[in-house]
């Protein structure tokens, strides 16, 4: 397994992964797509088989329903003024840990940090 880290997130989670044995992870901006629209980072983690992990739920989650096959997508929600590196770092190791290394195929890992910081995990098909 290897995750591909979304622009809107740390590359210290992509730092993490490779420390954690996951050797060929990554981060957009070290593959050269900063600035990317998100159709074309789809299109690149679907293709390269990462697991894209991302802030950014609503429009990945979109995109990701379009394809027929991929190797999972990890999605962080928070309330507004929530996300840090500190929080970044402990929801990818979340992810990791409900993971527990297993490929995720077309599957979706939502992890949600409400206002009252109440902490919610979901995981779905997509597409159904």
């Amino acid at each position: 397994m290897k995750f591909l880290i979304d622009e809107c997130l740390s590359p210290d989670l992509a730092k993490l992964a490779r420390e954690g044995g996951y050797l060929e992870s990554s981060h957009v901006r070290w593959l050269g797509l900063a600035g990317a629209k998100d159709h074309v980072v789809t299109r690149r983690a679907v293709d390269d088989g990462y697991v894209l992990v991302t802030h950014n739920t609503t429009d990945f989650r979109g995109l990701y329903g379009r394809e027929e096959l991929h190797v999972g997508l990890i999605a962080f929600n928070t309330a507004p003024g929530l996300m840090s590196l500190d929080l970044q770092v402990r929801l990818f190791l979340l992810a990791l840990s409900e993971l527990d290394g297993e490929e995720a195929w077309n599957e979706v890992l939502e992890i949600t940090v409400d206002v009252d910081r109440t902490v919610t995990i979901e995981r779905f098909d997509l597409p159904e």
